[in-house]
């Protein structure tokens, strides 16, 4: 990794900042709109509470599983490339829940594409807006890597 990052304009500042919070935005959106849906769910899929459970579960469960790899990843693919992916790979995976035909495919659709849509996505957008919001002059030393 290099270790002078370039210094962005204000602007441009402004815009890698509102990219981020768009795509936070949408993560946040999907859970709630799950927790919205789950009256409809249950009496569309005929699910049980416990299929609902893991309907909301499976997705935060393998979010929270996936999320330590995020920065690591995006260190070494860019965070530019590892945004695009996770948020094509969480589209894909939403066009799938809509497309579940039971509730074992929609546990299914909301758990897998957690790997690819939040954790490498905002997680990669939370490292880059840390290291973006501020030119390298006006940072606090980051202590974290240091022996």
């Amino acid at each position: 990794m290099p270790e002078s990052m370039p210094v962005l304009s204000p602007r441009r500042r402004l815009v890698v900042l509102a990219i981020c919070c768009a795509s936070v935005i949408v993560v946040v959106m999907d859970i709630s709109i799950v927790n919205v849906a789950l009256p409809s769910i249950r009496r569309d899929l005929r699910a049980s509470v416990s299929g609902l459970q893991w309907t909301v579960d499976a997705y935060t469960l393998v979010l929270a599983s996936f999320s330590v790899l995020a920065g690591s990843t995006a260190d070494r693919v860019g965070r530019r490339r590892i945004l695009q992916v996770g948020l094509a790979a969480f589209g894909l995976g939403s066009l799938l829940c809509g497309l579940a035909p039971s509730i074992g495919w929609l546990i299914a659709a909301r758990a897998r594409p957690a790997q690819t849509r939040r954790p490498r996505g905002t997680d990669a957008v939370r490292d880059g807006m840390r290291r973006h919001r501020d030119p390298p002059h006006d940072r606090a030393p980051d202590r974290s890597r240091q022996p």
